[in-house]
């Protein structure tokens, strides 16, 4: 499934640093930041910047693994930034099409407030300022 995606008009280390402040003022957990192109160097080969922060909320994702275990390999959530070309991107997989994948359409709310709370950060993470 496509992702949504939007231009960043910082680099790809500024726009997930921006993400990062935008989770932390919302006390959201950062389980992860991840280098892509860091570790491709690392073993001697070339790859634009890319990075993904892996994050969460266990009152947010418990619900919807308590009605499908299944969908506990889609979480928690993340959000990747990259070079396409000279241009910083940063883009998700809406949560909500995750009900046609897992037994949770008892929990689409909890998918919507995921997706609002994607675009909300996004939104932050690429604002001019």
């Amino acid at each position: 499934m496509p992702l949504i995606a939007v231009n960043s008009p910082h680099t790809v280390r500024a726009t997930i640093d921006r993400v990062l402040g935008a989770l932390e003022s919302r006390d959201i957990h950062v389980f992860a930041r991840i280098d892509h192109a860091a570790g491709a160097r690392a073993v001697g080969l070339e790859l634009a910047d890319e990075e993904v922060v892996i994050f969460g909320d266990p009152r947010a994702g418990t619900p919807l693994m308590q009605s499908d275990p299944a969908i506990g390999y889609e979480l928690p959530l993340r959000l990747l930034a990259w070079d396409a070309g000279g241009q910083t991107r940063i883009g998700y997989r809406p949560p909500t099409e995750l009900a046609s994948d897992y037994e949770v359409t008892d929990r689409i709310a909890v998918l919507e407030r995921m997706n609002q709370l994607l675009a909300q950060i996004v939104a932050e993470s690429v604002d001019g300022r």
